[in-house]
């Protein structure tokens, strides 16, 4: 277990340092404020914590590929290239399901 924290750890440290990652954190917390400012559902704060840890999920692991990619094939190869590609598709498609939640909790709590 503690292996394991410590690893786990040293993937917070090295995912901290991209910027889309930091971005992402404020977002959480940003996200949070205006669901206590809106007054969300209690299961609402569950779904966007939900989300936005599979975010981090899908962010570290985009990251890993990249290091992967970066590591293997250090000339441009389209391979590589698909490779950063898909992991960014998948990026971005958790960063539109979070906005579609927060707009439709904005949209339920304020207009509903």
């Amino acid at each position: 277990m503690l292996a394991a924290t410590r690893y786990s750890l040293q993937g917070l440290a090295r995912v901290w340092q991209e910027e889309a990652f930091r971005t992402e954190v404020v977002a959480f917390v940003l996200g949070l404020l205006l669901f206590l400012l809106i007054g969300v559902q209690p299961v609402h704060y569950l779904i966007f914590i939900i989300l936005m840890l599979l975010l981090f999920c899908v962010e570290a692991l985009n990251t890993a590929i990249e290091e992967l990619v970066d590591r293997i094939s250090p000339e441009i190869s389209t391979v590589g290239r698909h490779a950063k590609d898909l992991g960014s598709f998948a990026v971005f498609c958790l960063l539109c399901a979070n906005g579609l939640f927060v707009l439709w909790c904005l949209y339920d709590r304020l207009l509903g």
